[in-house]
């Protein structure tokens, strides 16, 4: 069983020990935004901002984390995001995140561009599993793909819609490549997207890496498709909000993809209020991008978020110690947000209000 390295005592602590482990164009790859990584930096800084009330006094029997999303009992509001090709940071890849996960009876998203069989991972979890999508330019193959995650179990659909394009300068300063052996493996069999037809001194964007992107129509087609609760990833406006709800979404990720699809963005916490507002409890709202402590998770639910999802911390310690990794990673998360709540007087979820936040 891999040793957690003894300073470890906060989830932040997990990142240098990670970028020793990891080759360079790998850390860029998972660390990496896009281009000059403001919206990167501001996802943690806007938390930075945000200030708590104490509560004194408060009566904490019964208190607890557990709440309902889309159908499914939750220990604790603490999810993992969608990440790619976890192979590239531990050998045994999504096996052992899966594995921390449920340890901590923590969802998991599970990303289409993952390393190892959706149907693999799915035999390993004991806790919520969730299958994240990007919509394939191949519309028969995405709805196959579905298909299988429904099939393997899987509790939900999770449609990232905000990645139609990306540039990120850090990875392609580093030079990262796919390592032999390494792949996404679940879209093994789709067919590439049609060659461009624009000629030189055209547009390679609008003619080229556009091809096959996904519409609003795509969102119909698939929530017809589908028997599971769909969620879209990646809505930062309430205009978005609202679209995705008229098309039939069970709920909405606040997202602004932690910094790496457009840069100067504003956070994903400073854009939840004003979308919590448009959708007045329609649907739940989750939030990722800069979570890094309890106090974090309290912060986004006091602003109408349900849940929160986590990203490149959840990597680093699967990068460190594996399965184990993982789980810390979770528990410190979890831990910290039960002292948060504690500190400002909620014994549950319910009870995370607007009032948590502390006004000038």
């Amino acid at each position: 069983m891999p040793v957690i390295p003894p300073d470890i005592a906060a989830v932040a602590d997990y990142e240098p020990h990670a970028r020793q482990r990891l080759d360079a164009a790998i850390w860029a790859s998972i660390t990496g935004g896009s281009a000059d990584e403001h919206t990167v930096a501001e996802n943690r800084a806007a938390f930075a901002r945000i200030r708590l009330n104490n509560r004194v006094l408060a009566d904490m029997s019964g208190a607890h984390t557990r709440l309902e999303l889309c159908g499914q009992a939750l220990e604790h509001p603490i999810l993992l995001a969608p990440t790619a090709w976890h192979r590239l940071l531990h050998p045994e890849g999504e096996a052992a995140t899966v594995m921390g996960a449920s340890a901590m009876r923590a969802a998991m998203v599970v990303s289409a561009m993952a390393s190892l069989p959706l149907e693999a991972i799915a035999k390993r979890a004991t806790s919520p599993l969730w299958f994240q999508l990007y919509v394939q330019p191949d519309r028969a193959f995405t709805h196959a793909l579905v298909q299988r995650a429904e099939a393997a179990g899987y509790g939900a659909i999770v449609v990232t819609i905000d990645a139609p394009v990306t540039l990120r300068n850090q990875e392609q300063r580093a030079g990262f490549r796919l390592p032999l052996g390494i792949e996404a493996v679940n879209l093994r069999g789709a067919q590439p997207p049609p060659p461009p037809k624009a000629a030189a001194h055209e547009s390679e964007v609008f003619n080229g890496l556009l091809a096959g992107a996904a519409t609003w129509e795509d969102i119909a087609i698939l929530r017809a498709r589908t028997r599971l609760p769909l969620l879209l990833k990646g809505i930062m406006t309430p205009a978005d909000a609202l679209k995705g709800i008229e098309i039939g979404a069970d709920a909405l990720i606040v997202s602004n993809h932690g910094g790496r699809v457009l840069d100067t963005q504003p956070a994903s916490i400073d854009a939840l209020p004003r979308i919590a507002e448009a959708v007045a409890g329609r649907v739940p709202l989750l939030l990722d991008g800069g979570i890094r402590r309890g106090t974090d998770v309290l912060k986004a639910l006091a602003l109408g978020a349900r849940a929160v999802l986590v990203g490149r911390p959840v990597l680093h310690g699967l990068a460190v110690g594996g399965a184990t990794g993982v789980a810390h990673v979770l528990k410190l998360l979890r831990t910290e947000l039960e002292i948060a709540m504690a500190q400002t007087g909620c014994a549950t979820l319910d009870a995370i209000g607007p009032e948590v936040i502390w006004r000038p």
